[in-house]
């Protein structure tokens, strides 16, 4: 009725949550990610809101998708709730219902004014490490210097309708070599998303080599906004923009 309608508009609260995804898990793509989590706010009982209309559906909204095969410390996902016990409630209850592979990290409550997860995001980063036996012999800090310190970085980009040239060099915020793990932090937002494996095909060509394909184990560690500016950009995780509760 009437009442219970306003007094569920006046409670929504818009709500941030983070999890990770790893294991099995890695192979399931994006809509059926969505999918799962629709029916696990049902079995965990979240008060999630539902848009109106003769085919409702819950207010529920992802970042940047994460490509099948990757694993993740850092994906984001925001819901709306009409009435909620708390962000170490929903945590749990997400989490007791949840399948190997993943799991809710954190629960944050957003201001009005906060964009959606998706159009947040400018930043990604990501570890990659190599699979068993390939490993390039030439990779060393030395190299990732130069290649950090070339004026550009082209990069050619191929779809099936034409064929265009990047230069990464802008696009490339953070790169260095941890052991046998490749650190990286790179655009990703709307307008300029650079995926890991253009980085690694590019450094690959800067000593002569060929990447091979399937040579990498790519973790997504977070997803950044942009606190800061065009000119001057400080990117901050997407969970900062909420608040415990």
């Amino acid at each position: 009725d009437a009442a219970q309608y306003l007094t569920e508009v006046v409670c929504a609260m818009k709500i941030r949550i983070k999890f990770s995804k790893h294991g099995v898990m890695k192979f399931i793509g994006h809509l059926d990610i969505m999918r799962y989590f629709q029916k696990a706010m049902r079995r965990a009982g979240i008060d999630i809101a539902y848009t109106g209309g003769f085919s409702p559906h819950q207010i529920m909204s992802f970042a940047a998708p994460l490509g099948v095969g990757m694993e993740s410390d850092g994906e984001y996902m925001d819901i709306e709730v009409n009435s909620h016990q708390g962000g170490s409630f929903i945590r749990d209850a997400l989490n007791d219902v949840m399948a190997d592979g993943i799991r809710v990290l954190s629960v944050r409550v957003l201001p009005e004014h906060a964009g959606n997860a998706m159009a947040s995001v400018a930043a990604a980063g990501y570890q990659m490490r190599f699979r068993e036996g390939l490993r390039p012999p030439f990779l060393d800090e030395d190299l990732l210097r130069r290649f950090r310190e070339k004026e550009s970085i082209p990069f050619v980009k191929q779809t099936r309708k034409k064929e265009s040239i990047l230069d990464l060099k802008p696009s490339i915020h953070e790169l260095k070599l941890e052991g046998d793990t490749v650190s990286m932090l790179v655009d990703a937002g709307s307008s300029v998303n650079i995926k890991p494996s253009m980085v690694m095909e590019a450094l690959y060509r800067e000593h002569g080599e060929t990447m091979p394909e399937f040579a990498l184990l790519v973790t997504r560690t977070e997803l950044y906004m942009n606190a800061g500016t065009d000119q001057e950009k400080h990117f901050v995780p997407l969970r900062d923009a909420g608040e415990e509760f």
